[in-house]
C-alpha cells in the first residue's frame, strides 16, 4: 500500500473554493461542539468522583450491589450531560441539510442506546469489582481476559444483531457486481444488505460488522438516491468486502487484548492508595480515569484506524481497477459529508479514525 503523503496536491484542484468554505466551516462548529462536550463529560466526573463517594456507604446493598448503583449513576448523568451537546449536533447538521432536525426520533435511538450501555455496564461492574474483590491487586489479569472474551463475542454477535432489520440488495445489477467484487476480494458468500437511514441521516455511509459464519457488509440506502454512480457504489461496496478480506474486525479484538492490560493496570495504580476497585467509592474515579486514557490515547487508536480504512481502500482500487471511480466517490463525500478534505492537524489526530479525502 502506497504512503497517504499529500506533498504536491492542492484541494482546490478537487474541491471548489465555495465547498472548501462550507466543509471548513461545518468542521470548525464539529469540532467545537466536541471539545465543549469533551469539557463537560470530564467536569461531571470529575464533580461525581469529588461528591458521590459521600453517598456510597449508606446505600447498603453490598459491595457489588452499591457498585452497579453509583455506576448508573455516573452513566445517566453522563447522558444527561451530553444530551444538549447532542441535540445541537443535530441541529447543526440539520442546517447544513445533513438530515432532518426530528429530535423525537433521536431521542429514541439514545434512549435505546443507554439500555443496551446500561446492560453490558450491569455485567462489566459485577465482572470488575467481583474480581477485584478477590484477587485485589492482580484483578486486572483475569479481568483484562475476561474483557477480551466478551468482546469478541459481542463483534461475533454483531454481525447478526447491527445487520437486523436490514434488507437484501433488490437491484440484479448490483447483485451481479457484489459477486464479481466477491471473487475479486476472495471472500465470497458474504452477505451484502441494505440499511434504511433516511429518517434520520441524508449522508452516505457502510459499514463491515462481524466475523466467520456472522459477517455482513450494510449498506445505507442513502447510497442508491441517485448522487453516486454505479461506479462508486461499487468502490464502496469493495472497501467493505476489503475489511473482510483484511479480517480488520479479528484484528480490532487483537488491538483490544493489547491495550485492555495496560489500561486496566494503570486505573488499579491510580486507585491503589484508596482501596481500588474493591471499595464502590472509587468507582467513579476510575470511570474519571478511563475517560482521560481513552481522550489521551484517541490519536493512537485513530491512527490505527486510519491504517485499516486505508488498506481497504487499497483493496478496493485494486478490487475494480477503477481510480476514476474512487476519486468522484471521494469528491463526493465532501459534498454529502461535508467532509474537509485536509483539517487541520487537532481535529485530525482526536477526530478523524479515515484518511482524509485528499489522502
Amino acid at each position: 500500500m502506497p504512503s497517504l503523503h499529500l506533498t504536491g496536491l492542492d484541494d482546490r484542484q478537487f474541491f471548489s473554493a465555495r465547498l472548501l468554505r462550507k466543509t471548513e466551516h461545518f468542521t470548525r462548529g464539529e469540532d467545537v461542539l466536541w471539545l465543549f462536550a469533551t469539557l463537560a463529560n470530564l467536569a461531571a466526573l470529575a464533580i461525581l468522583a469529588w461528591r458521590l463517594p459521600r453517598s456510597v456507604r449508606g446505600i447498603g446493598l453490598g459491595r457489588i450491589g452499591t457498585a452497579i448503583i453509583v455506576a448508573l449513576v455516573v452513566l445517566v448523568t453522563e447522558w444527561f450531560v451530553q444530551l444538549p451537546f447532542g441535540i445541537a449536533d443535530l441541529w447543526w447538521q440539520h442546517h447544513f441539510g445533513l438530515g432532518p432536525f426530528d429530535i423525537g426520533a433521536w431521542l429514541s435511538s439514545q434512549w435505546a442506546g443507554l439500555l443496551g450501555q446500561s446492560g453490558a455496564l450491569l455485567v462489566g461492574i459485577t465482572l470488575v469489582v467481583g474480581l477485584a474483590g478477590r484477587f485485589r491487586r492482580w484483578w486486572w489479569l483475569p479481568a483484562g481476559a475476561t474483557v477480551v472474551a466478551v468482546t469478541a463475542l459481542f463483534a461475533f454477535a454483531g454481525g447478526w444483531l447491527d445487520s437486523s432489520g436490514t434488507h437484501t440488495l433488490r437491484n440484479a445489477q448490483y447483485r451481479q457486481d457484489v459477486a464479481r467484487l466477491e471473487a475479486a476480494e476472495h471472500v465470497r458468500g458474504t452477505p451484502v444488505v441494505v440499511q434504511n437511514v433516511s429518517s434520520f441521516t441524508n449522508q452516505i455511509n457502510a459499514f463491515t460488522v462481524g466475523f466467520g459464519a456472522s459477517r455482513h457488509v450494510v449498506l445505507w440506502n442513502t447510497l442508491f438516491d441517485g448522487r453516486l454512480s454505479r461506479r462508486s457504489i461499487d468502490v464502496v461496496i469493495a472497501h467493505e468486502l476489503g475489511h473482510v478480506r483484511s479480517g480488520h474486525i479479528k484484528k480490532a479484538i487483537g488491538w483490544s487484548a493489547l491495550t485492555v492490560f495496560p489500561v486496566l493496570a494503570i486505573v488499579t495504580w491510580l486507585l491503589r492508595r484508596r482501596g481500588g476497585l474493591a471499595d464502590p467509592v472509587n468507582v467513579p474515579l476510575a470511570f474519571l480515569a478511563l475517560a482521560v486514557i481513552v481522550l489521551l490515547t484517541a490519536p493512537l487508536q485513530n491512527a490505527v484506524s486510519r491504517r485499516y480504512e486505508a488498506e481497504a481502500d487499497w483493496r478496493a482500487l485494486n478490487a475494480t481497477h477503477d481510480p476514476a471511480a474512487a476519486k468522484q466517490l471521494f469528491q463526493s463525500f465532501g459534498k454529502t459529508s461535508l467532509e474537509q478534505p485536509d483539517p487541520g492537524w487537532l481535529d485530525y489526530l482526536w477526530l478523524e479514525n479515515h484518511p482524509t479525502l485528499m489522502q
